[in-house]
């Protein structure tokens, strides 16, 4: 398991893992945390749950990881996700990029968040008030680890975190 990525059901420190990334010889430092709003589509959110089918997760992040640092030519990627009950404000998701120039830094990080919402096999239920929604992968038909079936996959908008 990779110092850079990490999976937890505790609360993420979005300064843990910008300082994962931090060198000398790096002079942008990007850092994106995704946090849970407190509406959405007019309706009052409670609350997000997370679940990952976890040992598959892993080894997606490695692979953005991996990918970003070629194509980007960045060193230095850290990914954490929350799974579990995630309430309002708190932080859900951090991506940290850091390279020697700023434009490569904020490429690789805008495309981390892309790639991950679509390939790698964490759910979102949205708990609202008057009901719940389970959100997939993108691109994929999973069964969560805790039984629970996506048969028809939802394209999440682009500024849902």
């Amino acid at each position: 398991m990779s110092e850079m990525i990490l999976i937890t059901e505790q609360p993420l420190n979005p300064e843990e893992f910008t300082s994962r990334v931090r060198q000398d010889s790096n002079g942008a430092v990007v850092t994106f945390l995704g946090t849970t709003r407190d509406s959405f589509e007019g309706k009052r959110v409670i609350h997000l749950e997370y679940e990952a089918y976890e040992e598959m997760a892993y080894r997606k992040l490695e692979e953005i990881r991996q990918e970003l640092r070629a194509e980007f030519g960045v060193e230095d990627v850290a990914i954490a996700h929350r799974i579990g009950p995630v309430d309002i404000g708190q932080i859900s998701l951090v991506v940290a990029v850091a390279s020697p120039h700023r434009k490569e830094a904020f490429f690789a990080c805008h495309e981390a968040v892309n790639r991950l919402k679509h390939i790698v096999p964490i759910w979102k239920k949205e708990v609202f008030e008057g009901g719940e929604h389970w959100v997939s992968c993108e691109d994929h038909e999973f069964h969560g680890h805790a039984g629970h079936a996506v048969s028809e996959p939802q394209p999440a908008p682009a500024d849902n975190d």
